[in-house]
């Protein structure tokens, strides 16, 4: 990737974050105000992923890849797949959390003894989390 690709890459991610909360500030205070910047933080966001992308998979015709370049790439590819399993089951159990707490707060107010069976549901939400972690710790001993 030349310099200025980085150049055009940098540019367009710090404006992806500028100008949305920009447009966010000086609208007018109403609902259209929120739905407008969150669509221009999207359109923002997503142009310059597309935009990553493309300069990441173009690649360079005149060089050639070697075996060490391959082998950095699985295990970069491999530290992703890491932390992608643990942040997405950990975003997973955290929803399954708050559905299973707020619902066992509601019994518990109303029936004090449901409280054993209700955090059985919370903790099989929190183990979610748990499963995550223990793939990444496999993946992390692939590499």
């Amino acid at each position: 990737m030349t310099l200025v690709t980085k150049l055009i890459l940098i540019a367009a991610l710090t404006l992806s974050i500028i100008i949305p909360f920009g447009y966010y500030l000086i609208g007018e205070k109403n609902k259209k105000r929120y739905k407008r910047a969150l669509g221009t933080n999207a359109f923002f966001f997503f142009s310059a992923f597309a935009m990553a992308s493309i300069f990441m998979f173009s690649g360079n015709a005149h060089a050639a890849e070697t075996a060490s370049a391959a082998a950095s790439s699985a295990t970069g590819l491999g530290y992703i797949a890491a932390g992608l399993s643990t942040g997405l089951s950990c975003v997973g159990g955290g929803i399954a959390v708050a559905s299973a707490a707020s619902a066992a707060l509601g019994a518990i107010s109303e029936d004090a003894s449901v409280l054993g069976k209700s955090l059985i549901f919370v903790g099989l939400a929190e183990g979610v989390c748990l499963y995550g972690l223990i793939i990444s710790f496999m993946i992390l001993g692939q590499l």
